[in-house]
């Protein structure tokens, strides 16, 4: 999907070595096509970083995108310079007045707090209630789906204890999902988390299981209702993102163990190697194929 993103964004230049296609204005321009409107709100600290690995998945086959970065309106990022934030992304309270084919959101490092006590969380429901509206199909990530259900059904979050960390086999448990289509059927996916969502609770709510495993929990759910996917753990990740996470955590003195099935031989020192990279293009590529298929040509009939 070649993608449409600024030239000058410091993903560009990653995607570009990596092979992703990656259109100028001009060339966007020569098609006569609708390019998909994609917007991912960005609620990660470390925005470049977050920015470059979802739009490698979504911007990895035939179908033209144009990528919108969004923020929180008054939400200031302390880990991202603010020329970037200024250059590149629209305040949520611009960007509410367009309409999307598919919107990702984010996690956030923020699970310990509960939701009514995180600063932008009234209005992260205004994002909710708007995708209502405005958006075909809405994927939420992590953190942001967890507070996607508990807007939109009530469901709680629970407490670990500790933080999930490590590779974590998962399992397929409805093959016939167009979002899982050619996923063998188990998977490895990267976890990174101190809380979970239990299947009780989102079955309770009409939600669907698509997968999830015995260690480490729920890990994809499709509710058909809001046109959502919610996805708690991490294929988007680089080969070393756990790493990162792992060192920060080490040279800061705090408790962490070495993350599970992830190191060789559970050796620091060895590079870890990307054994999720081929999931996550098929689940994003099938989330996009899915909007492709299902979303108007008209953008403006979204939500009508």
């Amino acid at each position: 999907m070649p993608i449409k993103i600024p030239a000058n964004l410091p993903a560009r230049d990653v995607l570009v070595r990596e092979g992703v296609m990656v259109m100028n204005e001009d060339d966007a321009l020569r098609q006569d096509v609708r390019p998909l409107q994609i917007a991912l709100l960005n609620l990660m600290p470390k925005k470049v970083q977050t920015e470059t690995q979802f739009a490698r998945l979504i911007g990895a086959g035939p179908l033209q995108i144009e990528l919108t970065l969004v923020r929180m309106t008054e939400h200031e990022s302390r880990h991202t310079p603010a020329e970037h934030m200024r250059a590149f992304y629209q305040p949520f309270a611009a960007a509410r007045e367009r309409k999307f084919d598919g919107l990702i959101i984010t996690g956030a490092p923020i699970e310990h707090l509960p939701f009514e006590e995180v600063t932008y969380w009234p209005e992260l429901q205004q994002v909710f209630e708007w995708t209502r509206t405005h958006v075909h199909s809405t994927f939420a990530v992590c953190w942001g789906g967890q507070a996607m259900l508990r807007h939109f059904h009530g469901v709680p979050k629970y407490d670990l204890g500790a933080k999930l960390f490590g590779c974590f086999e998962q399992e397929v448990r409805a093959p016939a999902s167009p979002f899982v289509t050619g996923m063998a059927d188990r998977f490895l996916a990267p976890v990174s988390r101190w809380t979970e969502v239990r299947e009780d609770d989102v079955l309770k709510a009409g939600v669907e299981v698509l997968a999830s495993s015995p260690a480490s929990g729920l890990c994809l759910l499709h509710d058909p209702t809001l046109n959502s996917l919610f996805m708690f753990n991490h294929l988007e990740y680089d080969a070393d993102t756990l790493k990162q996470e792992y060192d920060r955590d080490v040279a800061a003195g705090a408790p962490i163990a070495i993350p599970a099935a992830y190191f060789p031989q559970d050796d620091p020192a060895r590079p870890p190697r990307n054994s999720w990279r081929s999931h996550g293009h098929l689940l994003y590529g099938n989330w996009i194929n899915r909007i492709y298929q299902t979303t108007p040509y008209d953008i403006e009939r979204i939500g009508r």
